[in-house]
């Protein structure tokens, strides 16, 4: 090991590490919630059409194929006293926390009214939640430079996610007995309100204690490219070009699955009212044996590289979801949904650290960083990934008879449909994400290499300032 490499790792911080994932903790919270209650909120609760609820997430992701771009390749064109990214995540972060109360009180007088209300208040969600979670995450190759600090950092990282989707599947389900039932509608805005304080207290520590925005990189800001230009160079990055086919892919499974949960339980695993904190449970059981795989796979990235080990992660996870297909049960169902968990903490472990592979490569082609603009289309990707999940949902509903919410009208077609969106359409999605995982250009070998390449342009930049 050389000298360099020995002073940084030295300089890694526990404490920095832990005050970093508590932004990553808001940042899951606010998201998972999102994305585990949005569709049974407006689908079962308030009674929207799934085709209505489908046309409002497609025109959501018209507006993302700018808003998310465009804010991470500002990000990396701005410059102040704060540094680049410190400014929006301030700015972000207050208007979140009041949103994540607005989505639970649409006005109920006609369904035009409510799909309007729904539609204005996703896109405002997705601008301020684009605005913290895009710059958070931009910081994380920044902050912790090499592979093995980037190692310590996104293990840390990981508990805090899976800490964040854990709460975010229980703590709403104390509140709300039954989540596909209308008269528990304000109960849905008491849990927003509690999750909106927990996300400030975490934000707020993460802001004090988790940033450190580093000087090498004060000056990128001059030379950073246009809008147009940043996509032009990230779309012709073979390394992210085919890593964002497998992201799209995993992030359908993760926005899948817990989309569905609550209408699978209740209907597959037969689960009851009074008893919803048991599909958080579930979800729980998969983000908390996560968590103690995320060092498994830590492991088997330092052993045999990000790419491989990626693609094993993601054929293990097709393994562990084939029982979803047949059980109905909810006691075997938290065995069956423990076990996802190994292959879910390999896709949460490899897809940043991957990224940020991405970027330095991309740093050495034009010699500054761009986590904004690649951060900003991953951003971007997560976001088509929930319109393929509704697109999805509302071919499955509509050939089940399931347009509109009938809990009663439940046949043996509802039962299969559930079932496929929990196993055959991610099983699917994961295959696909494998083939494009294949053709990555960044193997092992070339990381090493490429690692002392960056190390190296640092030192220069340092120098520069000095």
């Amino acid at each position: 090991m050389s000298k360099n490499n020995e002073e940084r790792r030295e300089k890694f911080s526990v404490k920095h590490g832990i005050a970093y994932g508590l932004g990553q903790f808001a940042d899951t919270i606010a998201y998972q919630m999102f994305t585990y209650l949005i569709f049974t909120f407006y689908y079962a609760v308030v009674g929207l059409n799934v085709n209505l609820i489908t046309l409002g997430f497609v025109l959501w992701s018209v507006w993302n194929a700018i808003n998310d771009p465009l804010l991470g390749v500002l990000s990396d064109r701005t410059k102040t006293k704060w540094g680049r990214r410190t400014p929006y995540i301030i700015a972000g972060i207050g208007p979140l926390c009041v949103i994540m109360i607005l989505l639970w009180t649409p006005p109920l007088a006609t369904e035009i009214a409510s799909f309007i209300y729904f539609m204005i208040i996703i896109i405002l969600f997705d601008l301020f939640y684009t605005m913290f979670s895009i710059n958070t995450v931009s910081l994380f190759p920044e902050m912790f430079e090499n592979l093995v600090d980037r190692g310590k950092a996104n293990n840390i990282r990981q508990i805090f996610t899976v800490l964040g989707l854990v709460f975010a599947f229980i703590m709403p389900t104390l509140f709300i007995p039954k989540l596909d039932d209308p008269q528990y509608l304000n109960e849905f805005s008491y849990a927003g309100i509690f999750m909106s304080i927990v996300i400030a207290i975490s934000a707020i520590l993460y802001m004090k204690f988790g940033i450190k925005e580093k000087v090498e990189f004060s000056e990128d800001h001059k030379t950073a490219p246009s809008f147009f230009t940043s996509l032009k160079f990230s779309m012709k990055n073979k390394a992210f070009t085919t890593y964002m086919i497998s992201g799209l892919t995993n992030w359908y499974v993760f926005g899948m699955l817990p989309t569905i949960v609550p209408l699978y339980g209740s209907f597959v695993l037969g689960v009851g009212e009074g008893e919803s904190i048991l599909l958080g449970l579930l979800l729980g059981a998969t983000f908390i044996s996560a968590a103690g795989f995320v060092f498994f796979w830590r492991y088997v990235s330092l052993k045999i590289g990000m790419k491989k080990g990626f693609m094993i992660s993601m054929t293990i996870f097709i393994i562990t979801l084939i029982p979803l297909m047949f059980i109905s049960d909810v006691i075997i169902g938290f065995i069956v949904f423990f076990f996802m968990g190994l292959g879910l903490a390999g896709s949460f472990f490899f897809i940043d650290p991957i990224i940020a592979a991405v970027v330095d490569a991309d740093e050495l082609t034009i010699g500054i960083r761009r986590e904004g603009g690649y951060y900003g289309i991953n951003a971007l990707i997560i976001r088509f990934s929930t319109v393929f999940i509704f697109l999805t949902i509302s071919i499955v509903f509509n050939s089940v008879g399931w347009a509109v919410f009938d809990p009663l009208g439940t046949t043996e077609q509802t039962i299969i449909g559930l079932r496929s969106l929990m196993f055959i359409f991610p099983a699917i999605a994961l295959v696909i994400g494998i083939l494009s995982m294949s053709r990555f250009p960044i193997t092992k070998e070339k990381y090493e290499q490429l690692k002392l390449d960056v190390e190296k342009l640092h030192e220069e930049k340092k120098g520069k300032l000095a």
